[in-house]
C-alpha cells in the first residue's frame, strides 16, 4: 500500500497502548493528533526521536495536539520503552504490522516500520505528513512548526 497523503483519511488505530489505556484515534479530539511511527524502541534513533518528542510533550499539548507513537515491537517492549523514557504519551505496539501497513510504511523486506509520522484532524484527516529517516530533530521540529502553525491559525479564526 503507497504511504497516505495529505489530504487522505487516516486509517482508524483503535488498541491498547502503553499506558494499559484503550487509545482509538478517531476519540482523541482537540486540534489534532500527531501520529508518529518509528523502526524499534531502544535503538539510538528510536530513542533520541521519541526523547525529543517527550521533552516537548507540552508544547504540542499546549497547541492542542495530542501525540502517540507505534513501532512493530511487541507489546512488553513498548511498555519497558515508554516506563525507561517516563513518557508522558502512550505508545502503540503493531506486532502484526496492520497499523504501519494501513498507513504505508512498513518497509518490504525489513519488515518494520519507517519512520514517518502523520498529523491527523478529529475529522480523521492526513493534514501534514513527515518523513525523515537520519534528522531526529528535523522531525521533531516539522511536527511542532506544524502544530504550533495550526494552533495560530484556529485561535485567529475565533477572534
Amino acid at each position: 500500500m503507497a504511504t497516505l497523503k495529505v489530504g487522505d483519511r487516516a486509517p482508524e488505530i483503535d488498541a491498547v497502548a502503553s499506558d494499559g489505556k484503550r487509545f482509538v484515534l478517531s476519540e482523541q479530539g482537540g486540534l489534532c493528533t500527531v501520529v508518529y511511527f518509528y523502526p524499534k524502541a531502544f535503538t539510538p534513533g528510536c530513542t533520541a526521536e521519541t526523547r525529543l518528542f517527550n521533552d516537548n510533550f507540552n508544547e504540542i499539548l499546549l497547541a492542542g495536539a495530542n501525540i502517540v507513537g507505534i513501532s512493530t515491537d511487541d507489546p512488553d517492549t513498548q511498555c519497558r520503552f515508554a516506563g525507561d523514557l517516563s513518557l508522558r504519551f502512550p505508545l502503540i505496539a503493531d506486532k502484526d504490522k496492520r497499523i504501519a501497513s494501513a498507513y504505508g510504511v512498513l518497509w518490504p523486506l525489513v519488515g518494520v516500520a519507517q519512520r514517518y509520522t502523520f498529523v491527523v484532524s478529529p475529522q480523521m484527516q492526513v493534514e501534514a505528513v513527515f518523513h525523515h529517516e537520519l534528522s531526529m530533530r528535523q522531525h521533531r521540529d516539522d511536527v511542532l512548526r506544524f502544530v504550533h502553525a495550526r494552533f495560530e491559525a484556529q485561535r485567529g479564526a475565533a477572534i
